[in-house]
């Protein structure tokens, strides 16, 4: 096969479903949605409040409110955006209506549109740099094909122009210049080879490369259409980083030498190779429900 059309063929498989993003449910809800990605990232934006960012819209969310986070599936989150305002999902919700949220909520539903839309997108977990200085933060993010660029697009849809604004953005959100995110991948070799503090990467007092290798199996499982919460821990996640076995550390050297690849050149049949070789590299699958 020509390497184009194999470029081609590996994003098709992104324009499917996951557990996660599969939004059978509420197929009639979904007829109205616009099909350009500025327009879908704007509803996703219109529909959800960052937790951490409740107050530069006015809100003090309560921890009610916040427990909305811990929802998995991108199906479950419309019932709770619906339960909050029944308006169509292109009505941009006042803050108060809105459902409270993380960065990965915001990839998971922008995500979950442009598949519905057959445009192939996938949510990356990784770190942005774009947030703290001198900091590499938590972050999740979406990657669209853009066939008429023949390229994977990097999208923030978390980024609105009150956040924008707030953190004196010079690049456009709708497409994030690759050397301001690092998935989990990126930042693992970065670090391995010295070239970053991994001290520098995390959030709040989350840091270090134990933190840094579970954004690496998150965004493993992302790129296998399994986009698991931010705080979501399991299998290979879970051994102090120093009890790590040498072949251990070599998995996940592998790991990150594939999800680094797949930013430039989608290897679907990699990731899914890869994610199949070692059940400590899957979720539960009751978390998957």
């Amino acid at each position: 096969m020509a390497p184009m059309l194999s470029i081609v063929s590996a994003a098709a498989t992104y324009t499917h479903a996951g557990p996660l993003t599969s939004l059978a449910a509420h197929e009639a809800r979904l007829l109205s949605l616009p099909e350009s990605v500025a327009e879908l990232c704007a509803v996703v934006q219109g529909l959800l409040v960052h937790v951490y960012w409740d107050r530069a819209y006015g809100l003090v969310l309560s921890e009610e409110r916040k427990q909305a986070v811990q929802i998995r599936p991108a199906a479950a989150k419309l019932d709770a955006i619906l339960a909050l305002d029944d308006r169509p999902l292109t009505v941009t919700r006042p803050p108060q209506l809105r459902l409270a949220a993380t960065c990965r909520d915001y990839s998971l539903l922008l995500t979950a549109f442009l598949r519905h839309q057959g445009i192939p997108a996938r949510a990356r977990c990784g770190f942005a740099t774009y947030f703290v200085p001198q900091h590499h933060e938590d972050h999740w993010v979406v990657e669209y094909w853009n066939p008429a660029e023949t390229r994977w697009v990097l999208v923030d849809p978390q980024i609105d122009e009150v956040q924008r604004t707030a953190l004196n953005l010079t690049f456009d959100p709708l497409d994030v210049p690759r050397g301001r995110f690092l998935s989990g991948g990126a930042a693992w070799q970065r670090c391995r080879s010295g070239g970053a503090d991994p001290d520098t990467f995390g959030i709040f007092e989350y840091k270090g490369m134990g933190f840094i290798r579970g954004n690496l199996i998150r965004d493993l499982a992302a790129l296998n259409r399994v986009e698991m919460l931010p705080w979501d821990v399991w299998g290979l996640m879970l051994p102090p980083h120093e009890l790590l076995t040498s072949n251990d550390v070599a998995l996940l050297d592998t790991i990150a030498h594939v999800t680094v690849g797949a930013a430039a050149t989608p290897s679907a049949d990699a990731v899914e190779a890869l994610y199949a070789c070692d059940a400590r590299l899957r979720p539960p699958d009751a978390w998957l429900a």
